[in-house]
C-alpha cells in the first residue's frame, strides 16, 4: 500500500537531487550533465558575492522571524479556544469555517485580499464614500510583511489546529477534574495541564518549521512581487526561480538552492539538539 507513495517520493524528491551537480558545473541544457565543464565552487563564490542574493536571504529571514512570532502561535490559541467550547455543534461549525480557506489556492486568496484591501477594494471605497482618503495595502512595501502574514494566518491557521486538537484529545479528563477539585481555575489548569500536554507537539512542529523556514510561500510571494517590488518581496525561492528558469543561469540557481538546503538541514539538526537539551524527543532521538 505504501509503494506508490514511496515511488512518488523517490521520483520527485530524491532523483532530482542528482541535479545538484549543476552547482559545480557551467551547465547548459544543450550539452547536459556529462558534457558541461566542471568549475568547482566558483558558482558558490558568485552566490555569496551577489548583493541581490544577500537581499533575498535577508527578506527570507525577516519574513520567517516575523511569522514565527505572529503566525506560529495562532493555531495553538485557536485549538485551546475550540477545546473550551462545550457545544459540539458550535465547535464543528467553527472548525469548518476556519478550515475552509486552507483549500483555496493562493491566487484566490490574493484576489480576495485585493478586493478588500486594494486601492479599489471594499474598505478603501467605503472610506472614500464617507469623506476619508482611501488606501492601498496591496501595493505598499512598508506593510507588505504584515499583509503576507495576515494572508497566511487566514489561509492556514485553521488547518494547523488539527494536530493540536488531536494532542488535546489525549489529555486525561481526570487530571482536569482533580485539579478543579483542588481549587485550580481554568487558567491554572490550562497552564499546568493543557500546555504541558501540547509541549512535545509544539516543539516538534517548531523544529519542522525552522527546517522549512527558508521556504516562505513561493506562490504567495511571486504573485505579489510585481505590486510591491523585489526589494521587499524577493526571497530565496523566487530568486532561484528567476535566476534559473527566467534568466537561464542554471548553475548559479542550483548553487543558491543548495546553500538554502544545507542551511535548512543545519537548522533542523540544531533545533533538534536543543529539544534534546530540554528533555523532548524532537524529530528523532538517539537510542
Amino acid at each position: 500500500m505504501t509503494l506508490p507513495a514511496v515511488l512518488l517520493l523517490v521520483v520527485f524528491a530524491y532523483v532530482p537531487m542528482l541535479g545538484n551537480i549543476m552547482a559545480f558545473q557551467q551547465y547548459s541544457p544543450y550539452t547536459g550533465f556529462f558534457s558541461s565543464p566542471f568549475v568547482g565552487i566558483s558558482n558558490f563564490a558568485r552566490v555569496f558575492a551577489n548583493p541581490l542574493f544577500l537581499n533575498a536571504v535577508g527578506n527570507t529571514l525577516v519574513i520567517t522571524a516575523f511569522q514565527l512570532v505572529f503566525f506560529f502561535p495562532v493555531p495553538i490559541l485557536l485549538a485551546l479556544l475550540l477545546n473550551s467550547v462545550l457545544s459540539p455543534r458550535l465547535r464543528v461549525f467553527v472548525q469548518s469555517v476556519v478550515y475552509l480557506p486552507h483549500f483555496f489556492s493562493w491566487v484566490l486568496v490574493v484576489t480576495i485580499f485585493q478586493q478588500i484591501f486594494g486601492g479599489a477594494g471594499l474598505i478603501s471605497q467605503t472610506l472614500r464614500n464617507n469623506g476619508y482618503s482611501g488606501f492601498d495595502l496591496m501595493t505598499n512595501p512598508d506593510t507588505f510583511l504584515v499583509l503576507i502574514t495576515m494572508q497566511s494566518v487566514w489561509k492556514d491557521a485553521g488547518w494547523g489546529i488539527i494536530i493540536f486538537l488531536a494532542a488535546l484529545g489525549t489529555v486525561d479528563p481526570a487530571l482536569h477534574e482533580a485539579a478543579a477539585s483542588d481549587g485550580a481555575g481554568r487558567w491554572r489548569r490550562m497552564w499546568h495541564i493543557t500546555l504541558p500536554a501540547l509541549r512535545p507537539v509544539i516543539i516538534l512542529l517548531l523544529i519542522l518549521r525552522l527546517g522549512d523556514s527558508l521556504t516562505v510561500g513561493f506562490e504567495q510571494l511571486i504573485l505579489q512581487r510585481g505590486a510591491v517590488g523585489a526589494q521587499v518581496s524577493e526571497v530565496i525561492d523566487t530568486y532561484v526561480y528567476y535566476q534559473g528558469v527566467v534568466y537561464g543561469d542554471w548553475s548559479f540557481a542550483a548553487a543558491a538552492g543548495l546553500v538554502k538546503g544545507l542551511v535548512s538541514l543545519a537548522l533542523v539538526l540544531g533545533a533538534n539538539k536543543l529539544a534534546h537539551v530540554f528533555g523532548e524527543s524532537g524529530v528523532y532521538k538517539r537510542s
